[in-house]
């Protein structure tokens, strides 16, 4: 008679799994609440202790720690010393293992640190040429369907089984170690990044990766590509609902993560058009729908094709304006019922709807071999830091479109320059190997819309030629961090041509 060994957490479905396995002739073995819960639905169940000699001991810490149960999982039964062994000392082998584990990641605390569970995890799957390891109830059909039609579960079913497993061991040792990682930082003396920059982020850091979602295709059609999601978190991705269009491909996440975070940096009804990560259009008004005609109108020619993202509800006047681009998705927290019907006639557009964005803590960069880790550069719209240090003083409209322009400046690739008025961008000029030119491609897409507006530059200009170049299209004030060995240089274009110039004291590239 096979054995099967069943302790889990996750109760869901364990007293049926165990009923089936009690039909098709197998001897049952398990421990605490599991042993109870199975004993109670009339099944025949020999409790771990019965086979240990021990009980629970020092408050459930200690269970199935014990050589008849490991024992029994790691015997090679292919082995005749094993076999000889496991006959000395009575140990019965287990050929199927029910293991899940306690919820550490919904409730990190000591208690819920699983010592057993995940050791019992490893040795099934370490022994998978001879135990198979189930890790969660959603397996537990295949395999009574398997051991019905062949009264046994095969060397690939194991084999996956076993995978799985290690992988389930794996993504909970890492939440371990990232919750303890994160107790010993906040137990340390805090400093700042200028005082001890390597102080700030841990020696260890532990990626588990879990795919959640199969993508159309990667950066280009002949890739690969998928969205993972880190175990056990949970980020708006995890919510969001599509209600049309194609699978998202690579770039369509990309995009659409960029259009999110940055329309959610502002408190009006905000409209963001992305196009290769970069906004191409934004704008702030009184209500969406114009928020978005104005953020369509800072370049229409960019915004074909490109990701649109709203920080409210979706109108039908704004879907009938939105359905005459060819637009790769659309993201709101929602749609009005006719404009989800007018968008839902473009059979290829991607319709989004999510919850508000959250940040993480670093951010991540793959390079050979290894990974490059920051920070996640937070954007504030605070400006209690911001110096007037030019002659000429902001009005409050300037001041205003100064903040616009900053904050969507720092969502441009670097080097960037953003043009704003009246809380829209009407030029953007991003990803150029040098400043000047890209407030020059700022300017020319802005034209005539240029004189009267505000500039935002990522990072300090090194040289005059940028601000002289933003003043002869006709800017009025220019916000950028300062830091400059030239900075005299440019307050004095700026004072020559009755500009304000704002410095923030802090950089925003981004590579």
């Amino acid at each position: 008679m096979p054995r099967a060994l069943l302790s889990v957490y996750d109760k869901t479905s364990i007293v049926e799994f165990a009923r089936e396995l009690a039909t098709l002739g197998w001897d049952l073995v398990s421990s605490g609440g599991t042993a109870k819960l199975i004993s109670e639905a009339g099944i025949s169940v020999t409790d771990v202790a019965d086979l240990t000699g021990f009980p629970a001991i020092l408050g459930h810490r200690v269970v199935t720690l014990h050589p008849a149960i490991h024992g029994a999982l790691l015997a090679d039964t292919d082995n005749p010393e094993h076999i000889s062994e496991l006959k000395k000392y009575e140990i019965t082998p287990i050929q199927l293992a029910v293991i899940n584990l306690y919820p550490f990641a919904t409730n990190p605390s000591i208690e819920l640190i699983d010592v057993g569970g995940p050791a019992m995890v490893r040795a099934a799957a370490k022994n998978f040429a001879h135990v198979a390891i189930a890790t969660e109830p959603s397996q537990y059909g295949d395999i009574i369907d398997e051991i019905r039609q062949s009264g046994a579960i095969s060397a690939s079913t194991r084999l996956r089984l076993a995978a799985q497993a290690f992988a389930v061991t794996a993504g909970y040792d890492a939440k371990v170690a990232s919750w303890f990682a994160s107790r010993s930082d906040a137990g340390q003396s805090p400093h700042s990044p200028s005082d001890n920059p390597r102080s700030e982020l841990p020696d260890h850091i532990t990626l588990n990766l879990v795919r959640e979602q199969t993508l159309r295709y990667g950066e280009n059609p002949h890739q690969r590509g998928a969205r993972y999601s880190l175990d056990g978190a949970q980020s708006w991705w995890s919510s969001v609902v599509q209600h049309g269009g194609k699978e998202m491909s690579y770039l369509n996440v990309l995009d659409t993560q960029a259009a999110w975070d940055l329309v959610w940096s502002f408190a009006g009804p905000t409209a963001v058009v992305i196009k290769h990560a970069n906004p191409c259009g934004l704008a702030v008004a009184t209500n969406i729908t114009e928020a978005y005609r104005r953020a369509h109108a800072c370049d229409p020619l960019s915004a074909f094709g490109g990701v649109v993202a709203l920080n409210e509800i979706a109108t039908p006047a704004l879907a009938r304006e939105l359905s005459e681009v060819f637009t790769e998705v659309v993201i709101a927290p929602g749609f009005e019922p006719e404009a989800l019907k007018i968008l839902q006639e473009k059979k290829n557009l991607r319709i989004l709807v999510a919850a508000a964005p959250n940040a993480p803590a670093i951010h991540v960069r793959q390079i050979a071999g290894g990974y490059l880790i920051q920070d996640t550069d937070i954007i504030s719209a605070d400006t209690s830091a911001w110096k007037i240090v030019g002659t000429a003083q902001p009005t409050p409209q300037q001041w205003q479109d100064c903040v616009t322009a900053w904050i969507t400046c720092a969502a441009v690739s670097s080097n960037a320059i953003v043009l704003a008025r009246d809380g829209e961008a009407i030029g953007i000029g991003g990803g150029q190997q040098n400043r000047l030119d890209a407030a020059r491609l700022a300017c020319e897409r802005a034209g005539a819309r240029a004189t009267g507006a505000v500039a935002a530059s990522d990072a300090f200009f090194p040289f005059r030629d940028g601000p002289d170049a933003l003043a002869a299209a006709g800017i009025t004030a220019i916000v950028q961090p300062g830091g400059s060995q030239r900075d005299n240089e440019t307050i004095a274009s700026a004072n020559e041509n009755g500009i304000v110039m704002i410095f923030t004291g802090t950089r925003h590239f981004r590579h």
